[in-house]
């Protein structure tokens, strides 16, 4: 390591250690997410000087462009602060769509005018982005989609439904794929368009599920107009757009397999020796995962990742997570199965129900085992 990256990492860890309060550093539920938005509130002080310290640096976005109000740093020290954070187990500052899949989209894809009116207010945490990929008839064959946009001269009219749009009922805008050559082969006749949820016609009905949750929505569009200065890349060409977003939405997701297990064990003093081998195997699993999610990391932020490689991640991360939550309810045992009848009774089994999903969305793991062992694998097609 160079100079200049030792004196960095000197100086982050500094700052970190000065400026992340000490209730920024304990382990986070989805509850004490901030998602910033509109309607965003923070849980308490802590999370706001947190989030407001990262900001001033461009932190919330350490490695997007200073241009548009993000960090500017570059790969080396992006990671040096990644590594930084995790030693102290500090919170992300914000979650946010915008961050992990609109904004990368955005630099790629969007025009200048289209990056300076988007990423700054991402970056702020002031607009909460969802995702309207998934339809009752498209969820694995995403190119399937059937919400059609029509011409109208300066704008489009949009008209359909989406499924599964995670926290639709709290987004402030929504990126989407919209239909706007019915007569061409699938892949070339989508859009990649942006509009705000507020707009008249758009709506959304919470789906609610097993886990006693409902963070899904389905969302319908009835005649909703959309400017034409909301298409994000080439008309008829957003599958571009949506396989280069999905590839940093499954980078995002593969990223729950980096969970631990070490506080199963906590107060524990007997644990059968099965489960015990079974924790151990866990432990090796997520140690070499880790290890690759690193260099992947490194690969994927460089523009040196295999196509490909987001979907082995994705899987390989999803089926940790789940592997981890049903580690948790064996060494929970009936307690962690109890679903009422006390303030953390049913949040061990809810979220142990919440991982199944996890092999679902952002494509299910069939459909990323055909990809690794098509474009990866090179076999041959049965």
């Amino acid at each position: 390591m160079t100079d200049d990256l030792t004196q960095f990492r000197k100086e982050t860890r500094a700052w970190l250690q000065s400026n992340c309060p000490l209730q920024m550093r304990e382990p986070q539920t989805d509850e004490d997410l901030y998602w910033g938005g509109r309607d965003g509130a923070f849980a308490n002080s802590a999370q706001k000087q947190w989030f407001e310290a990262m900001l001033s640096r461009g932190w919330t976005t350490p490695d997007w462009p200073t241009e548009y109000g993000g960090g500017g740093l570059d790969p080396e020290r992006a990671k040096i602060l990644r590594e930084e954070m995790s030693r102290i187990n500090a919170r992300p500052p914000l979650s946010s769509f915008g961050i992990w899949m609109l904004g990368p989209a955005l630099l790629k894809y969007g025009t200048e005018e289209q990056k300076r009116y988007h990423l700054p207010p991402i970056i702020r945490g002031e607009i909460r982005w969802c995702q309207g990929y998934s339809e009752p008839g498209a969820g694995s064959d995403l190119a399937s989609v059937a919400t059609r946009a029509e011409d109208k001269g300066d704008h489009w009219v949009v008209n359909g439904q989406k499924i599964w749009t995670s926290y639709a009922n709290k987004a402030d805008w929504i990126f989407c794929l919209v239909r706007t050559d019915p007569t061409a082969p699938k892949h070339l006749g989508i859009s990649f368009v942006l509009f705000d949820m507020r707009t008249p016609g758009v709506s959304t009905r919470p789906i609610r599920l097993i886990s006693g949750n409902s963070p899904f929505c389905e969302t319908f569009f009835d005649d909703v107009v959309v400017p034409k200065g909301n298409l994000v890349g080439t008309l008829h060409r957003g599958w571009d757009v949506a396989k280069y977003l999905l590839g940093h939405e499954r980078e995002m997701i593969s990223a729950m397999g980096l969970g631990e297990v070490e506080s199963i064990t906590t107060g524990i003093s007997e644990i059968d020796p099965l489960l015990r081998s079974q924790m151990a195997l866990f432990d090796v699993r997520a140690a070499a995962f880790r290890a690759c999610s690193e260099l992947f990391l490194d690969e994927f932020r460089a523009g040196r990742a295999h196509p490909a490689k987001s979907s082995m991640m994705k899987y390989v991360g999803t089926e940790l997570n789940k592997a981890r939550h049903e580690l948790l309810m064996s060494a929970g045992g009936f307690e962690a199965a109890r679903w009422s009848g006390g303030s953390d009774a049913g949040a061990s089994a809810q979220a142990w129900l919440r991982s199944k999903g996890n092999s679902i969305e952002g494509g299910t793991s069939e459909v990323q085992l055909n990809i690794v062992a098509k474009r990866i694998l090179s076999l041959p097609s049965t």
